[in-house]
């Protein structure tokens, strides 16, 4: 259940992808590039509701939180269904990002009200499996439903997940914040909670080995199209490579769920990062050195980018669990800060490695090497005897 709300945002992000040349055709003929907005004014949405949906979460409860962002999601997808303009799909969908932010912050923080330490990224390893699944399975399904039904059934589904997510939770899930451990929606709590996430060596440096985390996974989702497509020549197969790999995260998930109460989270996500800079060093001297065929050149970039998705799922639910683990009673603003930074950063990090493309492998697998080694520093930082300590394993 609290996987399937974790993963609103990225089903209503890739689902459209098939559908938006149809968009454009229809609502935007002169100017086809602005179809592309459908994609970012939710994402912006998103962002910005991220911020509010964890403190009113932290004062409301959490459930509230999520049910009215469904209602909100379920709301504006169905305008979106009926638009007959560009500019009110737009709005829609910024409407509709403001909503998803409920479930996508609210999530963390109903897991660290029910869990913390190892078990605590145990359970985050198997919401983050279905997290990056999510994107590879949600394109396919938006092309069948919008090949079938059109673009605007597309927007339709959206209504029919939110309506089953937002049920699930409501008859199965207890609220996970009783009353009196609330905080008032008052500036001055706010901001104290504010200070106090940001004042958090932990937390800090969590956020930065996310951000590196996050950056990485984008410059493979911005760049790996264009290798396959020309280099490669696998452009038209492309999304079935990429389920391989996504198979590869989603493995790696349920690996870091059997070993996370053994070996700790800190252990884990850094042997995963300095795991992930080794190869991509071994694979630029691969590239460089050594005189390959096409095919083996294809099997190994392929072996590649499935070894770094895997080293990437060992990360995400780790270090969530390792960032929210002083900020129990404060984990909605938690969450909210560190989903909203992380993610900013990452874009930040990934938006330029990503033009660096030329035609080459090399950029992407040397960002990516970058991205590893210095998370790998960032998380040798963490004092030893923390919540993730040996005699800590909860």
């Amino acid at each position: 259940m609290l996987a399937m709300l974790f993963a609103t945002v990225a089903f209503s992000i890739d689902a459209m992808l098939p559908s938006l040349s149809a968009i454009a055709a229809d609502l935007s003929p002169q100017a086809v590039n602005r179809a592309q907005l459908v994609v970012t004014i939710f994402m912006l949405g998103m962002g910005v509701g991220t911020l509010v949906a964890g403190p009113l979460s932290d004062s409301f409860g959490r459930k509230r939180v999520v049910v009215i962002g469904m209602g909100i999601y379920c709301l504006a997808a169905l305008i979106a269904a009926q638009a007959q303009s560009l500019e009110l799909l737009l709005a829609a969908r910024l409407v509709q990002g403001l909503g998803a932010a409920g479930p996508r912050v609210v999530t963390l923080a109903m897991v660290r009200d029910l869990y913390v330490g190892r078990r605590m990224a145990q359970v985050m390893s198997f919401v983050m499996t279905v997290f990056i699944l999510v994107p590879v399975i949600a394109p396919t399904l938006g092309a069948w439903i919008a090949g079938f039904w059109g673009w605007r059934a597309v927007f339709l589904s959206f209504v029919v997940f939110g309506v089953v997510a937002g049920s699930w939770l409501m008859l199965r899930q207890p609220e996970t914040l009783p009353p009196e451990t609330r905080r008032p929606l008052h500036l001055g709590p706010v901001l104290a909670a504010l200070r106090e996430v940001f004042s958090s060596r932990m937390v800090v440096i969590c956020i930065g080995a996310l951000s590196l985390g996050f950056g990485q996974m984008f410059i493979f989702l911005s760049t790996s199209p264009q290798i396959f497509t020309d280099i490669f020549d696998k452009g038209h197969s492309f999304h079935y490579w990429f389920a391989l790999v996504a198979l590869a995260a989603g493995t790696s998930g349920l690996v870091n769920a059997s070993l996370v109460m053994r070996l700790g989270m800190r252990l884990l996500a850094s042997t995963a990062f300095a795991t992930q800079a080794v190869l991509s060093a071994l694979a630029l001297l691969a590239f460089a050195l050594a005189p390959l065929s096409p095919q083996a050149e294809f099997a190994l970039f392929f072996a590649y980018m499935a070894g770094a998705f895997f080293m990437i799922g060992l990360t995400f639910g780790n270090l969530n669990a390792l960032a929210l683990e002083p900020m129990g009673h404060i984990a909605g603003m938690a969450s909210a800060v560190v989903g909203a930074v992380s993610t900013i950063l990452a874009v930040l990090l990934a938006a330029p490695a990503a033009l660096l493309y030329n035609g080459t492998v090399f950029p992407l697998i040397t960002s990516v090497m970058l991205c590893s080694g210095l998370a790998f520093v960032l998380l040798r930082r963490l004092r030893p005897g923390g919540p993730d300590a040996p005699d800590r394993p909860d």
